[in-house]
C-alpha cells in the first residue's frame, strides 16, 4: 500500500477510527505537552506532565469521568470525594507515565539497579542460560515499563507484545518509546503475532500486558466483578515451555523512584488457572496503590451492559 488508497463515496464519509477531529485535538495539545515539558530538568518534567495530564489533557479526553465511572461501579460505597482524587491521580501517573517513557536514559537513571522485590530472579537467569522463553505479564499499573527497563540495565533483553492505541495519532509516537529500549516490541495483530511468537521459539524474553477487556477471553474475576481475559500468556507459556513470570513497577510517595517487583514464577498448568493467579497478583498490587492503576480502560464490559 503506497498510502493513496482509493476510497468509495461512502467510506470518505466516516471518519478512520482513532484519526478523527477528536483524536487530532488530543494528540495536538499532547505533543504540544511533551514539547514544553521535555524542556524541563527531570523531576520538575515529570511532576509537570502529571499535573498537566490530571487538570486538563485527561479531562478533554474523558480520562476523568471513565475513570470515576469505573471506580463507582468496582466500589459503589466509595465517596464521591475519593473517586474525584482517585480519577485525578490516575491521570497524574498517566501523564508521569508518558513522559518517563519520553524520556529514556534519564528514566533509566531514576530506577534501582535491582528489583527490590527479586523472587523470579534466579528462575529467569537459568532460563537464559537454558535458552528457555520468559513471558513477564504485568498491568497498566505504575509505569509498567519499569521492570523491563531495570533488567535491560542488568543485561536482559525483553521485548514485549502491545495493544495499539486507540488514538492512532497518539500511538504514532508512543509506539517509538518502546522501541530500541530492550528486544523487539510487536504490535497485536496478525504480523505482529507471528513476530512474537518467532521471538519466544527462538528463546526469547517478552512482555504481555494483560489486563485489556478481550471479547474472546475467560472471565475471571478482577477486583469483584467478572472482566473478560485472554489466555494469550499462558497459553503462550504452556506451548513454548516458557517462565511466566509477573512484574511490576510501583511508583514511589515522591513521585519519580520506583518500587520494582520481579515476582516468583507461575506454575504451569490449566491456562484459566495460570491467569486466575496472574490476575490476583495485579489485583492486590491495585488494592494497595488504586490510584496508580489505569481506570481509564472499560475492563468489565460485560459487567456494564
Amino acid at each position: 500500500m503506497d498510502g493513496r488508497t482509493v476510497m468509495t463515496a461512502g467510506e470518505k464519509a466516516k471518519r478512520p477510527s482513532g484519526r478523527g477531529a477528536g483524536d487530532r485535538a488530543v494528540d495536538f495539545v499532547l505533543r504540544g505537552a511533551i514539547g514544553a515539558a521535555m524542556a524541563l530538568p527531570y523531576e520538575r518534567r515529570v511532576a509537570a506532565m502529571g499535573a498537566l495530564t490530571a487538570r486538563a489533557i485527561g479531562p478533554l479526553a474523558g480520562y476523568r469521568r471513565r475513570a470515576r465511572a469505573n471506580l463507582g461501579l468496582i466500589w459503589p460505597d466509595l465517596a464521591a470525594s475519593r473517586r474525584d482524587a482517585l480519577s485525578r491521580a490516575v491521570c497524574d501517573n498517566l501523564g508521569r507515565t508518558l513522559i518517563e517513557n519520553y524520556s529514556g536514559a534519564e528514566f533509566a537513571r531514576a530506577l534501582p539497579a535491582q528489583p527490590q522485590v527479586a523472587e523470579g530472579l534466579d528462575a529467569i537467569a537459568r532460563a537464559r542460560a537454558e535458552g528457555r522463553p520468559v513471558i513477564f505479564v504485568t498491568g497498566h499499573f505504575g509505569n509498567h515499563e519499569a521492570p523491563r527497563r531495570v533488567l535491560t540495565g542488568m543485561g536482559y533483553e525483553i521485548g514485549g507484545l502491545y495493544r495499539e492505541m486507540s488514538n492512532r495519532f497518539v500511538n504514532d509516537h508512543y509506539a517509538a518509546t518502546m522501541q530500541g529500549v530492550s528486544g523487539p516490541v510487536f504490535a497485536k495483530g496478525r504480523r505482529g503475532l507471528t513476530g512474537f511468537l518467532r521471538h519466544l521459539k527462538g528463546g526469547g524474553m517478552a512482555t504481555i500486558l494483560f489486563d485489556l477487556h478481550d471479547r474472546g477471553g475467560v472471565e475471571i474475576d478482577f477486583l469483584g466483578r467478572p472482566a473478560r481475559t485472554a489466555l494469550t500468556a499462558a497459553e503462550l507459556a504452556l506451548r513454548f515451555d516458557a517462565l511466566l513470570v509477573p512484574y511490576f513497577g510501583t511508583r514511589e510517595a515522591d513521585g519519580t523512584s520506583f518500587h520494582v517487583a520481579v515476582e516468583a514464577p507461575i506454575a504451569h498448568g490449566d491456562p484459566t488457572g495460570m491467569m486466575h493467579e496472574a490476575t490476583a497478583r495485579l489485583e492486590a498490587r491495585v488494592r494497595r496503590n488504586p490510584g496508580q492503576w489505569f481506570w481509564v480502560h472499560n475492563r468489565w464490559k460485560t459487567a456494564r451492559l
